[in-house]
């Protein structure tokens, strides 16, 4: 803000905000009720769109010449109908973590392209290291508690398998399908089994704490190009490595795997927008502009070579910090966004009812069946939306 302040002698006050997505929505949302005393410049999470469009200016007029060089799935997320009510500054996508020399170890020369082979690799990794005394070791952790991430994973798990996408773009609700049913009972026989028993309690801190005590082969985290370069270490680690054996200490960032209907990574990040009411409409527009090409140019100073501790390997799309270095990079899965735009308002209460129905067949209170069908009928009530069939698979095919 100093820096943006010498350049353009534009005064700038930055407004605290609570800590927790729920709670930043809601100060959000209170402060452009307002009118007048709004924020101009508000960063608003990836699925806030819908819910606070009629408070946002539209940004297509100011910036249509950048946009043709945007992701369409990231820029949809941010577009309400022909409005688009904020620019992507940082987006994240889900990425799975991995230990290159753990998979050597066991004979395997990548990491797992879909859901079977990571079930196999993480059951034969778990076994041998508990043979060799770890016996606190888990093949995969990852969110399975009461949160946002359970959401991600979700959507992950059922458009893999060609379930949909809980809301398709036309409102039809897709989450009562033998795809969905398919996917949920398969996560569930990972608790206990590959995944420690208190997955379904874990938030991000949590698996990534486990993780990162190194009682894990792999792990669910997020990924961005801009935390990869400006950190030197990945989003989900809380540091450099610390052990002195660099290939032991060594991880690697991979798409999330795929079913038969392909791989794709849960979309997520914030975005820039503009109160409507703005008074100083002009001023942020040159705030905005100036943050995305500072970004810029630490990204451009900084992609000669990655960090010694990481192997990238066939990565999302969006998800390419270093393009030369990346094994395979061909072959990584697509992106899927949660449905916030098509539910708009409803959205907080689509995703607790979403993660809600998931829960129970995870903890193994319902029968997967049961737990679709009831959960359709809830977001039919919530939404007023129809049941339909699920959307065209997204992401690249499983090699």
């Amino acid at each position: 803000m100093q820096d943006f302040t010498r350049k353009t002698g534009i005064q700038v006050k930055r407004l605290p905000r609570p800590d927790g997505s729920l709670n930043q929505l809601t100060l959000a949302r209170d402060l452009l009720k307002k009118g007048e005393a709004t924020p101009d410049v508000v960063s608003i999470d990836v699925i806030w769109s819908g819910m606070l469009s009629q408070y946002l200016l539209d940004l297509k007029p100011y910036f249509g010449a950048e946009l043709s060089a945007q992701n369409p799935v990231l820029l949809g997320t941010y577009s309400v109908g022909d409005k688009l009510v904020a620019i992507p500054n940082h987006a994240y996508v889900s990425v799975l973590y991995y230990r290159p020399a753990l998979l050597r170890r066991y004979g395997y020369r990548e990491p797992p392209k879909t859901w079977d082979e990571l079930e196999k690799m993480a059951a034969r990794i778990q076994a041998g290291e508990r043979a060799t005394g770890e016996k606190n070791f888990w093949g995969y952790v990852w969110q399975g508690g009461f949160n946002e991430d359970l959401t991600c994973s979700g959507l992950e798990w059922q458009i893999s398998e060609g379930g949909g996408r809980i809301i398709e773009d036309d409102k039809t609700i897709s989450v009562n399908n033998p795809h969905v049913i398919r996917a949920w009972q398969r996560a569930a026989s990972w608790v206990g089994s590959i995944s420690p028993p208190g997955v379904t309690a874990y938030g991000l801190w949590d698996a990534q704490n486990f993780w990162g005590s190194g009682h894990a082969a792999f792990l669910r985290g997020w990924q961005s190009d801009f935390s990869v370069i400006t950190r030197g270490w990945p989003f989900s680690q809380p540091g450099p490595p610390a052990t002195a054996d660099t290939a032991e200490s060594q991880f690697g960032i991979t798409s999330m795997p795929g079913g038969p209907a392909g791989r794709a990574s849960a979309l997520g990040g914030n975005g820039l927008a503009i109160s409507r009411t703005s008074t100083h409409p002009q001023e942020a527009l040159e705030l905005i502009r100036f943050l995305r090409s500072r970004d810029a140019e630490l990204m451009s100073g900084e992609r000669a070579k990655p960090p010694d501790a990481v192997e990238f390997y066939a990565l999302p799309a969006l998800l390419d910090p270093y393009p030369q270095f990346t094994q395979a990079r061909l072959h990584g899965g697509g992106l899927v966004a949660r449905p916030s735009v098509a539910a708009a308002d409803k959205y907080d209460d689509v995703s607790r009812a979403y993660i809600r129905a998931v829960r129970s067949v995870l903890t193994r209170e319902k029968t997967a069946s049961a737990a679709a069908g009831d959960l359709e009928k809830e977001l039919i009530e919530i939404t007023g939306f129809r049941p339909g069939p699920p959307s065209k698979p997204i992401g690249s095919a499983p090699d």
